[in-house]
């Protein structure tokens, strides 16, 4: 096997966040889904962005914050995603290369637009989204670089993008290529939605061996394993897995590998100013230490570090040198 050229490979959704704070009524007057993640159509997204108090513009998803985070971190990274051929699509993919992650998939031509999130803020710092996928619903298996795929030594895959039809037959294949070359598979659930909708699929890739490396919440854990209590949850799927990492908030993270179980506290912060993002940063402080064989402690203990920056301030991405902050902090 040829030593890979990246280290981290993503594939996830292509969007904008629009992130705006807000008091609580809001949230009720427009019938939001507080604390969640709601799909929702263009002339949606366009009533809440009119609705919304003055917004920040930064280019998002899941899976490219996680890559962001990596990058700062010093790894090498490539993401693969749709966008439009619009002016979001251009912000989105300039704001990756500034980032120094490799991004070449071509923009998509016609409608839809590029997607975006609209994300509300309320003074506790707890996030509410709603997103538009736009064009990122309608990347292509064909739109593929396979040996771009062969040449990462991580394929990392967001769980959002899975529900639309045309994306998840992408990862499918994407994961066949992976595989075939002798690379691992990393796969965030992202949330309790996508489970419902496609917990056949994914419970079927854990027992069938595809997946490497699983990032759940405790709340994501729950709904693929139909177990409330969290130990008989972690208990249920850690055998069939090379790799589990569960995130519980404010109460730490766990990880267990090859039944040995490890566990870190949430790093202390002032004030939770923004928890978008909070899950993305844990997975590149996790994955920015695994991918460098360090052991499960020092990996949950940089995701703890990468969580607890960007939960301190507006946004999904680090706003200081983590390279810096993580040598303070593991000294």
């Amino acid at each position: 096997m040829t030593e890979p050229r990246y280290d981290v490979i993503a594939i996830g959704n292509a969007v904008v966040d629009v992130i705006a704070s807000c008091e609580d009524e809001l949230i009720d007057e427009l019938d939001l889904n507080r604390g969640g993640m709601t799909l929702i159509d263009e002339a949606r997204a366009k009533e809440l962005y009119d609705a919304m108090p003055p917004a920040r513009e930064v280019s998002g998803g899941s899976a490219a914050n996680t890559l962001a985070g990596l990058s700062t971190l010093g790894l090498q990274c490539a993401f693969i995603g749709q966008v439009a051929d619009d002016q979001l699509g251009e912000v989105f993919r300039h704001d990756m290369r500034a980032t120094g992650i490799d991004f070449d998939t071509p923009a998509r031509e016609g409608e839809p637009a590029t997607g975006r999130v609209m994300i509300f803020v309320t003074p506790d710092g707890e996030r509410t989204m709603n997103t538009f996928l736009g064009a990122g619903q309608f990347l292509p298996a064909e739109a593929l670089d396979e040996e771009l795929i062969a040449s990462g030594g991580i394929l990392y895959l967001e769980g959002y993008l899975w529900d639309p039809e045309e994306p998840r037959k992408a990862m499918r294949r994407a994961i066949e290529v992976a595989r075939s070359a002798g690379r691992k598979i990393a796969f965030t659930a992202s949330e309790s939605f996508v489970i419902d909708r496609h917990g056949d699929d994914f419970r079927a890739m854990i027992d069938d061996g595809v997946i490497d490396i699983l990032f759940v919440n405790e709340h994501e854990l729950a709904t693929l394993t139909g177990e409330e209590d969290f130990d008989k949850g972690v208990a249920m799927v850690a055998p069939k897995v090379p790799v589990l990492v569960a995130t519980r908030s404010e109460r730490g993270a766990i990880a267990v590998a090859n039944g040995t179980r490890a566990e870190v506290a949430a790093e202390p912060i002032d004030k939770v100013v923004d928890t978008t993002g909070a899950g993305d940063q844990f997975a590149a402080g996790f994955l920015s230490g695994h991918a460098r064989g360090e052991d499960l402690q020092a990996c949950l203990k940089r995701g703890a570090i990468a969580a607890a920056e960007v939960i301190s301030h507006y946004g999904p991405r680090p706003e200081v040198d983590m390279k810096a902050l993580m040598a303070q902090k593991l000294s």
